[in-house]
């Protein structure tokens, strides 16, 4: 089994940082992207940021300057650095991840975490 586990959720004010993190764990082979979603009250579900194994991020143009976007392939873990946070940044955040694992290690597919919830307040 695979899991993806965030942490790093929480309420801020406005103008206020938080981190995000994303470890996934299990018998994972190779993790190709890596990244973000938020899904808002009432709204569907949208990307935030991606990262590809060797680094090339894309950002959502309303998160571009900023949010930032890393990881760490030893340790399987993506973080998401969220800076000048505004109240319409509050939202479910979920990590997800493009995988293999070692019973089928050419196969990919998407796995997602539980989600972490931010809340910014005004």
């Amino acid at each position: 089994q695979v899991q993806l586990v965030e942490s790093g959720g929480g309420v801020v004010q406005a103008g206020g940082s938080l981190r995000l993190s994303c470890a996934a764990s299990g018998s994972i082979a190779s993790i190709k992207p890596m990244g973000w979603f938020r899904q808002a009250p009432g709204m569907e579900r949208k990307l935030v940021a991606t990262i590809t194994s060797d680094g090339s991020k894309n950002f959502a143009d309303t998160v571009k300057d900023r949010f930032t976007i890393s990881r760490d392939n030893a340790k399987n873990t993506v973080y998401l650095q969220m800076n000048s946070l505004k109240p319409e940044d509050t939202a479910v955040y979920y990590c997800y991840a493009v995988l293999s694992t070692y019973y089928r290690s050419t196969y990919y597919q998407d796995y997602w975490g539980q989600g972490t919830r931010v809340t910014v307040s005004s």
